[in-house]
């Protein structure tokens, strides 16, 4: 989980929904294939896939 993370500033909401935002906008091109830099979940483990998806969405981006 840290690593997933590492990256990103992660609070927990008044409502109790964790949310996450990326420390470091992703790349033109990660956004354009659907990369969101802020994110949320039920719970941690929640958000936690939702930044491991939105991390490798870049980086499937990134490819050639």
């Amino acid at each position: 989980m840290v690593r997933a993370v590492s990256r990103w500033s992660v609070w927990r909401s008044d409502a109790g929904r964790f949310w996450a935002t990326r420390e470091r906008p992703f790349s033109v091109v990660a956004e354009a294939a659907g990369a969101h830099r802020t994110v949320d979940g039920d719970d941690l483990g929640e958000l936690c896939r939702v930044i491991a998806e939105q991390e490798s969405l870049a980086d499937m981006a990134a490819l050639p």
